[in-house]
């Protein structure tokens, strides 16, 4: 057997962040600090990686030169870059948008013969056309509201919570319906759709509440019959789309109705307060028909500094890590690019980004998390199942998968300040790994 090992070494980052192959022959060893790889036990599917085509990383996008365009493509949706083969998208606008709108604007307008996705035609929808094109391939979409239009809502306004009025849940139905109808005559896949982004946040940025009760009656009484009657029932539905903390609480609450499950798809999640990984698989414990999607993840600059940019990749890693290994589907980052101060962003709500322009906004660089990203999605394949380990420390995290072609990929984790060795063995054959303070590996065979 023939063993790979990418990796990103301290002159590659500095070098312009290339990739490094190593190869080696597996064998028999002897050490006691060892990693087994069961691949015989088989557990949930992984359908893929991607990030979020936001108005933001489109405007970042467009101020790229041709050539650097090219290569910003290439990075991400590219056999020599990540590989991404999923993404995310936002139903009217989002806190990473140039300001608020929505593609119906007129309370008078019922039948909806204004709608028009013009305002993601200007930056969302171009940089989407191109990454298809590169990637040679469909990207598969999660798309999300983050608020419906203003005059839906019981604020009157997109942005600051608010609720949607209960004499619009058969219009705002019908909205997504047609936003849904609308992309793919353009030629996009809605695969997922979330009724709302972060339903229990009241934030300064488009925003919308709902409680458990109003959002399952929402998907149960409304959006999956409308689904169902536009010929649309091949959308899959997500609940929650928020934080890991209560994510069973609310996935129970609404799952346990069984005419609202039989729309639902899986539960979305995002990662903002903790890591929470076993709340993953009390979900796919009690409701194992049920997928968990990883669907928005960032390094916040109003929580951490904006800095430490290592540690950011190792955010990433850890997470990426935790999630599937607790039974997560997919992983979906936020942001494919942005600006050097971390947007634009309408309220002042910057963050990071595996890629983010230069200062003088003409050229982009890559960041740490983007290469730590690259050690699970450009390995595992969509389709790839995730297999057993057993392992003789929690100093190194591991994830192992089967790609649909036979191959095994093994992702080793060291965040420690100390090297690690370790023997990584499927029946008793296998090879040595040094990992180095702070770095990750990836092994296939």
């Amino acid at each position: 057997m023939k063993e790979k090992t990418w990796r990103l070494t301290k002159t590659d980052y500095q070098n312009n962040r290339i990739w490094e192959q190593t190869e080696g022959t597996l064998g028999e060893t002897g050490c006691m600090e060892v990693i087994n790889v069961y691949p015989e036990f088989q557990y949930q599917e992984i359908k893929g990686f991607g990030g979020a085509f936001t108005e933001s990383a489109g405007y970042c996008f467009g101020q790229l030169s041709e050539t650097a365009q090219e290569q910003f493509l290439d990075a991400y949706f590219s056999d020599g870059g990540l590989r991404y083969s999923i993404g995310r998208t936002h139903i009217n606008s989002c806190d990473f948008s140039l300001g608020n709108y929505a593609y119906v604007e007129d309370a008078a307008d019922t039948e909806f013969q204004s709608f028009s996705l013009e305002k993601a035609e200007n930056y969302v929808l171009p940089l989407l056309r191109r990454a298809q094109e590169r990637a040679g391939r469909t990207i598969r979409l999660h798309a999300a509201p983050w608020s419906p239009p203003a005059f839906m809502k019981t604020n009157g306004e997109m942005n600051h919570g608010g609720k949607l009025k209960p004499e619009y849940r058969t219009a705002w139905a019908r909205y997504l319906a047609r936003y849904i109808k609308e992309m793919r005559k353009e030629g996009f896949e809605i695969w997922y759709i979330s009724p709302q982004n972060e339903p229990d946040a009241k934030q300064t940025w488009d925003s919308c509440l709902y409680t458990a009760q109003e959002e399952k009656e929402f998907i149960r009484d409304y959006l999956g019959p409308v689904l169902e009657q536009e010929g649309l029932a091949d959308v899959h539905i997500l609940i929650w789309d928020h934080n890991k903390e209560v994510m069973f609480d609310r996935a129970d609450a609404i799952l346990s109705d069984e005419a609202a499950s039989a729309y639902i798809s899986g539960v979305g999640m995002h990662w903002y307060t903790g890591d929470h990984f076993d709340a993953i698989s009390l979900v796919k414990e009690k409701y194992p028909g049920k997928e968990v999607l990883f669907t928005e993840g960032c390094v916040e600059y109003s929580r951490f500094d904006p800095n430490r940019i290592l540690q950011q990749g190792e955010m990433y890693a850890h997470d990426i890590l935790g999630d599937l290994k607790h039974g997560a589907n997919s992983f979906c980052d936020w942001n494919l690019l942005l600006d050097a101060k971390g947007g634009p962003n309408h309220v002042g709500n910057f963050c990071a980004a595996p890629v983010m322009l230069t200062g003088d906004g003409k050229d982009f660089e890559k960041q740490p998390s983007y290469y730590y990203i690259g050690h699970f999605s450009r390995f595992i394949q969509p389709g790839a199942v995730r297999i057993a380990t057993t392992q003789y420390s929690d100093a190194v995290e591991c994830l192992a998968v089967r790609n649909p072609d036979g191959e095994r990929a093994v992702v080793l984790l060291n965040r420690t300040d100390r090297e690690i060795a370790c023997d990584v063995k499927e029946a008793g054959v296998g090879t040595r790994v040094v990992l180095e303070p702070h770095t990750i590996a990836t092994l296939c065979y």
